[in-house]
């Protein structure tokens, strides 16, 4: 897959992927002068019930943040370039304030987390978050599989 990134991120591979069998493809785009990232982790789609397994598990990993979060809003993405998934806007104190997935509903699925490393305070934290959740639905809006 590609898509175009802001600037100021880089991407890393996740070297701790090969220590587990289930994910082949981990990675981890940093944004170092907010002191965050978002981490990616690819799946391939094997058949129906994989992928309605994949769905679940995140969606379930998003509202894992329900005990933090003021609210959870979920909105369908789709991009010219035959990619299409949900990204859920976490609204508050919670761990990670957007998280997303992206698939071609056949093959590919791709998971993403966005998380800064410092205390959630949605005060301080807002303007930061407004600023790379822009580029981020960007990014998505230019994400494609190869």
């Amino acid at each position: 897959f590609s898509f175009q990134l802001p600037e100021y991120a880089s991407v890393e591979k996740d070297t701790t992927a090969g220590k587990r069998a289930e994910n082949n493809c981990w990675l981890t785009i940093k944004f170092p002068s907010f002191n965050g990232s978002i981490n990616l982790t690819y799946k391939e789609i094997t058949n129906k019930e994989n992928f309605a397994k994949l769905l679940e598990d995140a969606h379930k990993l998003s509202y894992n943040h329900t005990k933090k979060a003021n609210y959870i809003d979920e909105y369908n993405i789709e991009n010219s370039k035959g990619s299409n998934g949900m990204v859920y806007d976490v609204g508050g104190e919670a761990a990670s304030n957007y998280q997303f997935y992206m698939t071609d509903e056949k093959h590919h699925f791709l998971r993403g987390s966005l998380y800064f490393y410092n205390e959630p305070n949605v005060d301080s934290m807002k303007p930061i978050i407004d600023f790379v959740r822009k580029d981020l639905d960007y990014m998505l809006n230019t994400f494609e599989w190869k």
